[in-house]
């Protein structure tokens, strides 16, 4: 998810590295931080790719920056990325929405509406945090103040969640050719 976001957030506008940095962690730094040990050789894996460029640019009363910008293979890459998340991008919550934050850089509707389709067909399965003899446990039958708090709120989430990509999914259906 770091590469997506790199890519994603340098779509929209040259960054050096503290921005894009400060740009991740706006997004998902409270639930999966990022560590300079894990962006720099990210981005460096995506330099030697050919998917960014960089430019050394003048700091203000600073030392001078690199400046990173997406190459046309670069923007390929995020978009093969939006048009086919990986499973884990779509069963994953914070995953999830680091796709959805740049899914409108993948321009067509229908392509659009056929990812969020992926994460409503997983959330309409049945599942739970617990099961007992196979099957889900529901927030009634947690017998666990705590546990019924966890079920609970992800009961709601979900339903939240599979009402917006309905109404999203028939958004985009009515705005495609």
């Amino acid at each position: 998810m770091l590469e997506l976001s790199i890519l994603g957030f340098l779509a929209e506008a040259p960054l050096h590295g503290y921005e894009l940095k400060e740009r991740i962690k706006a997004l998902s730094g409270h639930v999966r931080p990022v560590s300079d040990g894990a962006l720099y050789p990210a981005i460096n894996r995506l330099l030697a790719a050919g998917l960014l460029d960089q430019r050394t640019e003048d700091g203000a009363s600073a030392a001078p920056r690199r400046v990173l910008t997406l190459t046309d293979e670069g923007r390929a890459e995020l978009l093969a990325r939006l048009r086919k998340p990986k499973q884990a991008e779509i069963t994953d919550h914070v995953r999830f929405n680091t796709v959805l934050a740049f899914l409108r850089h993948l321009g067509d509707p229908a392509e659009q509406a056929a990812v969020l389709r992926r994460r409503l067909d997983f959330l309409e399965t049945p599942s739970s945090f617990f099961y007992r003899e196979g099957e889900p446990v529901r927030a009634e039958e947690a017998g666990d103040l705590f546990r019924e708090g966890m079920l609970r709120v992800a009961r709601a989430t979900g339903t939240a969640e599979r009402k917006w990509l309905r109404e999203a999914i028939d958004t985009l259906s009515r705005t495609a050719p």
